[in-house]
């Protein structure tokens, strides 16, 4: 199995840190904080790796390179201009389809059981699986509802033309998603040249088409990286020991 890593971010609610890092390489723990989806996808044996780079790539380049010192097998996907997630996305295709892959964002640190979440993925013979947690200001940041079967019912403004199976539950996306190629069949065909969203436009168009797309919930440590101050908040449950990741 393959997996992409996005690392194009600005990281603009970051700065005067990434003026001249790139977000990818600011240091978490000590560690750069592109490190450790790195290490999570290692410890199940994923090594082949596509990393998207935009600013300031060419130091995520220098510093990771071929990914030997890792144990990887890196390779990168050059934007000049960024493309967002879908665009990234697409841009990646000619490294991704010919199986299942998982797509994890730099910016979290999470504790997942990845095993389980691909058993969960290949059980449910989904289309995409999205690792989901519960959080209050889901809505805040953009919910997603998935009802009594785990299957996605809500992304965003966009639901299912069918009604949900039983009760809906709120959640909100980790930043850590299995995906098939049947993905690239809901974008556009250009080779990823053109910007534009999963969640905002390749998830609600397989949604109306009835793909299945299910949520794994998942309630263990995660945590975002996006500002200092959640940074330093993440440090500070690690240094406490309060969160632990199990990979490193």
């Amino acid at each position: 199995m393959k997996a992409m890593v996005f690392a194009a971010g600005q990281g603009q609610r970051l700065r005067p840190l990434t003026d001249r890092t790139p977000k990818a390489m600011v240091p978490v723990a000590g560690r750069p904080m592109i490190e450790y989806p790195l290490l999570l996808l290692r410890r199940y044996g994923i090594r082949e790796i596509v990393i998207n780079l935009h600013h300031l790539g060419e130091q995520i380049e220098a510093y990771l390179g071929d990914g030997a010192k890792l144990g990887l097998k890196i390779s990168y996907s050059k934007e000049t201009e960024l493309l967002d997630t879908g665009g990234g996305l697409l841009r990646a295709k000619p490294f991704l389809q010919e199986g299942t892959f998982i797509v994890i964002n730099a910016d979290v640190l999470i504790d997942l059981p990845l095993a389980e979440l691909i058993d969960f993925h290949r059980a449910k013979k989904a289309a995409a699986t999205l690792a989901l947690r519960p959080d209050e200001q889901a809505d805040r940041y953009g919910s997603i509802d998935i009802d009594s079967q785990e299957r996605i019912y809500r992304f965003l403004q966009a639901k299912r033309p069918v009604a949900p199976t039983g009760s809906t539950t709120k959640l909100m996306f980790t930043g850590v998603q299995v995906l098939e190629p049947k993905i690239f069949a809901y974008m556009p065909a250009n080779g990823g040249a053109e910007k534009f969203g999963t969640t905002r436009d390749t998830y609600p168009a397989m949604l109306l088409a009835e793909e299945k797309l299910f949520g794994f919930r998942f309630e263990g440590f995660w945590q975002d990286l996006g500002t200092p101050e959640r940074i330093t908040e993440a440090e500070d449950k690690l240094a406490r020991k309060e969160a632990g990741l199990h990979y490193l």
